[in-house]
């Protein structure tokens, strides 16, 4: 295989007869001349196809190849149609709004557009499928988002909407599926959307789900998401599988007009002499350990180095067990939690979400302050049920991990406390957005629980590090 770069252009020898095709996720490029050149630089020569061939992504710039060239083509790779009806149901867009969606065509209708949760990044893709009117396919992280997007695409458009996902498998003009089905079924499914949304886009540079995006042709790409950033550096891709940042407003700058106004609290408590002792004991079993094994925490592969090492020998295991208690101590202090009571008091007439590290610090808030927890294994149905209660004033106080840091709306919510978390700026971003939505004469606030003197102090700097913070 070779590839074909785009120098001198020079058409085919017979250009009447260029054909292309949908096949598995790809583009065959039948009919252009091996020794040809013009076509864009991801085509390549299939040697065993006798053809050219590119990921499906590419299609849109190998018609674009093809009409610069005045080259005659068939084209039985698009499988896409035009919605038969416009929406049903207009709402008149925030001006920051309008200013996505002009953003968004100017650039070729290719591009991420960036907007703080409840700022109304959906209304902007249902914008953006009324322009353009063709068959679209969403694209959400979860099953939760999957039947919100389901239920006000019906509403907007009026008309039936596909899901593929959770056991359904229903292709509609319009349809909504999983990142995880998509990369499953693009290879069959590809064809058939000239517009695909990507809703929380930050997700689509993953290995296995930027397949999907490369297996599907759709020419016109949305990608939505308040945290475009990975700690990875893989949101560079998104240029290439969806577009570049189109347009961008943070939460500060929509903050008190169209988002609510908030403030952060950082408060920092102390451990006790004898848990200050445990913890820098433990801590440092697991430090030597680290040190003598030569594993840098900071690395990529760190933490699994960690895990995977640390479970071979006695000491490993004594390392381990050592990192897990330090982590608790300082998550879990006395202190803390004497805070969080002192705070669900004070906001008992508020709907407040206490966010954690890990499952085991939810159903220890659960238990100790008789609130509903949610976690990735309580099922929908009960997720679900405790959502509305908790909507509807029954619950004032609900505990969870990390399930609802993003794609769930709770408008009720206006207090938020940080028992414990991940030094992710996304996910700390993410659960200040959860408290957010516009409300009437509604202040929220966020608290951030710190237990001084740990590793959680770095870990909370480094998770502050956004404009919303500062």
């Amino acid at each position: 295989m070779r590839d074909c770069k785009a120098v001198a252009p020079a058409p085919p020898e017979n250009p009447s007869t260029v054909n292309l095709r949908f096949v598995a996720g790809t583009i065959e490029i039948r009919g252009w001349a091996p020794q040809a050149t013009g076509l864009p630089y991801h085509c390549a020569w299939d040697e065993r196809s006798t053809c050219f061939r590119a990921p499906a992504y590419g299609y849109a710039d190998i018609v674009r190849a093809l009409r610069k060239l005045s080259v005659t083509y068939l084209d039985e790779a698009r499988r896409y149609e035009e919605l038969a009806q416009p929406a049903l149901v207009h709402r008149t867009p925030r001006p920051y709004q309008t200013e996505a969606l002009a953003a968004w065509s100017a650039a070729r209708f290719h591009g991420v557009v960036v907007l703080p949760t409840g700022a109304g990044k959906t209304l902007v893709a249902h914008l953006a499928i009324d322009n353009r009117r063709r068959s679209t396919l969403v694209v959400t992280p979860t099953l939760d988002l999957v039947r919100q997007w389901h239920d006000g695409l019906r509403t907007t458009f009026g008309t039936k909407i596909g899901i593929v996902g959770g056991g359904d498998y229903d292709v509609q003009p319009i349809t909504v599926t999983t990142y995880d089905s998509a990369y499953l079924h693009m290879e069959h499914l590809g064809c058939r959307f000239g517009l695909v949304v990507f809703d929380e886009c930050h997700h689509l540079p993953g290995e296995s789900y930027a397949l999907g995006a490369r297996f599907c042709l759709a020419p016109f790409r949305l990608g939505l998401t308040a945290t475009p950033e990975r700690s990875d550096g893989r949101d560079a891709l998104m240029d290439e599988l969806v577009g570049p940042v189109v347009y961008r407003k943070d939460i500060v700058e929509l903050a008190g007009e169209y988002l609510s106004q908030y403030e952060t609290v950082r408060v920092s408590v102390d451990l006790s002499p004898d848990e200050r002792a445990e913890y820098e004991r433990e801590r440092a079993i697991y430090r030597q350990y680290l040190a003598e094994s030569g594993i840098s925490m900071s690395s990529p592969r760190g933490f699994s180095d960690f895990i995977m090492r640390s479970s071979r020998t006695d000491d490993g295991r004594r390392a381990f067990t050592a990192y897990r208690r330090q982590r608790e101590i300082a998550f879990t202090a006395p202190a803390k939690l004497d805070f969080v009571e002192r705070l669900l008091h004070q906001h008992r007439c508020d709907r407040t979400i206490v966010f954690t590290q890990d499952n085991a610090t939810v159903h220890l808030l659960s238990r100790k302050f008789l609130i509903p927890a949610i976690t990735h294994h309580t099922r929908v149905s009960e997720r679900s049920a405790i959502l509305r209660a908790f909507s509807e004033g029954a619950y004032t106080a609900i505990a969870t991990s990390k399930v609802l840091n993003e794609g769930v709306d709770i408008p009720e919510a206006n207090v938020a406390i940080v028992m414990s978390g991940s030094g992710s700026v996304r996910e700390h971003v993410q659960r200040l957005a959860r408290i957010l939505r516009k409300g009437v004469d509604k202040q929220a606030i966020l608290y951030a629980l710190v237990t001084g003197g740990t590793s959680e102090s770095m870990t909370s700097m480094r998770r502050r590090d956004h404009v919303a913070y500062r």
